[in-house]
């Protein structure tokens, strides 16, 4: 297994079902149908069992920039060993890399501004959360039901919006693509994304990041 940007992109690009969305500014990948129906169900009562207010790493001052609700969701769990089987299958990165998976839930009205993934080397919390494991690499994401209006991900700078639909995967390389002789690449500007505002119903996801060094915590 590994965790190197290149073979992530192109053991997903070699994925039966697995979509690269069009554009030369980011590594980001789409597949329908990733998760079943009843995980997917199962999933979505651990988050609603365990959900609490979602925070950020920066406070930025603006109390509304996220207002959804987060679970971690306990690493014993018989579904959540299933959908890190899934992922670790799909992505073929070590499982050491990954951080914990977290579910997060929208209500009606509520959103995840404009944010990327990566924390920005020299911000003001980057060594505080990166000083172990490294910056965040790798992004999965899966929509764990359809939203009767509103909820989309939008990444304005690839100039493209994705739709929550239940079974969905959408992942992306939070680094540019490493240029020749490099290992890795430098984070991606590009991968800044909006998890809109819920118009009707609720939005359920799950997420793994990964890292650049194994997960300390």
């Amino acid at each position: 297994m590994s965790m190197m940007s290149d073979s992530v992109a192109a053991r997903l690009a070699a994925t039966k079902a697995m979509q690269r969305v069009p554009t030369a500014k980011a590594e980001i990948f789409q597949q329908r149908g990733f998760v079943a129906k009843p995980l997917a169900e199962a999933l979505i009562a651990l988050i609603d069992a365990g959900r609490r207010p979602s925070t950020i790493a920066d406070d930025n001052g603006d109390a509304a920039f996220r207002t959804s609700e987060t679970c971690d969701l306990a690493a014993h769990l018989a579904e959540v060993q299933a959908i890190e089987a899934l992922l670790t299958t799909l992505s073929g990165i070590d499982p050491a890399y990954g951080e914990p998976l977290q579910g997060q839930r929208y209500a009606k009205g509520q959103e995840f501004k404009p944010h990327t993934d990566y924390f920005t080397p020299g911000g003001r919390d980057y060594d505080r959360y990166c000083a172990l494991s490294g910056n965040r690499t790798w992004t999965f994401m899966v929509y764990l039901n359809d939203v009767e209006a509103g909820g989309a991900t939008r990444f304005k700078a690839l100039d493209k919006t994705f739709q929550p639909e239940a079974g969905k995967l959408l992942c992306w390389n939070n680094r540019h693509a490493p240029a020749s002789g490099e290992t890795v690449g430098g984070v991606n500007p590009a991968t800044i994304h909006h998890g809109m505002k819920v118009r009707q119903g609720v939005k359920y996801v799950i997420t793994k990041w990964y890292r650049e060094r194994p997960w300390q915590g």
